[in-house]
């Protein structure tokens, strides 16, 4: 077996001198609107190394655009993301240039997305969608990407798998892959958009187990869920969003078993009876 990268509660990139300690991200002052749809307002938010966040919140509170800021599939119009020691203040990035192109391709360089349709290469098989990034984007030697993409796919429980395309799969399966695929590139956040919406009830707990091992390995992760147990099991902050505006954060306990606000338990009530 080659060597996985190694998740961490602490980042190796980190000096004395560095403000983030032992943070894996941090966000500041998120704006984002989309025409008159200010989708995001002022989001502020930090991501201990080696811990779960979960998003919790109704549709269209900005959960997604949250991840897709991060990984910088979204610019925003305003504020500062910082994954490790790549930080990128948006307020004062050009909008276009290669210094804008050289920025925030570094800062989606630190985040691996699982996405909520797998978006699978359809015409490749399983290990050739798992190499794809190493080889394609990081421009890895293709034998070292192989021995990494085979130990991940046995991580996720599709060692045997491996020849296979994706319409051979079920879609719980498809999602492990997506999962290893993400992982492929080694980044030091991994973020996912309700990796469960797309499936069958049957399949939800076989992709909840393998998330739960990875924040169980270490991994940082940031999780957008409706899937309120599984959250109050793994997460480690919960964050509860409406309207653009992160409403409540704290411990599972804290906003999931017994919140402050009226929004938040007016939002578990309905999730709960639901």
């Amino acid at each position: 077996m080659t060597d996985l990268p190694t998740p961490d509660r602490t980042s190796p990139d980190q000096t004395d001198s560095e403000p983030m300690g032992d943070l894996r991200a941090r966000a500041r002052g998120i704006d984002k609107s989309f025409g008159d749809n200010h989708v995001l307002r002022g989001i502020d938010f930090d991501a201990v190394a080696g811990t779960t966040t979960a998003l919790l919140g109704p549709s269209g509170s900005g959960k997604t655009t949250i991840l897709r800021t991060l990984n910088v599939l979204e610019r925003p119009d305003h504020g500062t993301i910082r994954i490790d020691d790549v930080e990128v203040d948006f307020g004062v990035l050009p909008l276009k240039g290669q210094a804008a192109r050289e920025q925030t391709a570094s800062l989606r360089a630190q985040s691996g997305m699982v996405f909520q349709s797998h978006n699978l290469f359809p015409h490749k098989t399983v290990l050739e969608n798992v190499i794809e990034g190493p080889v394609q984007v990081q421009k890895r030697p293709a034998d070292e990407a192989v021995a990494e993409a085979r130990d991940l796919l046995e991580q996720v429980g599709l060692s045997d798998k491996s020849d296979q395309h994706p319409f051979q799969l079920s879609g719980g399966q498809q999602q492990r892959v997506g999962i290893a695929r993400a992982l492929a590139l080694r980044p030091r956040m991994v973020l996912f958009d309700e990796p469960t919406s797309a499936l069958d009830p049957e399949l939800v707990g076989e992709v909840l187990a393998v998330i739960k091992d990875l924040a169980s390995e270490g991994w940082t992760t940031m999780i957008v869920t409706h899937e309120i147990g599984f959250a109050a099991q793994v997460a480690d902050q919960v964050l509860f969003l409406d309207g653009g505006v992160v409403v409540e954060h704290g411990t599972p306990a804290q906003v999931i078993g017994d919140p402050h606000e009226d929004r938040t338990r007016q939002f578990l009530s309905r999730i709960r009876r639901d």
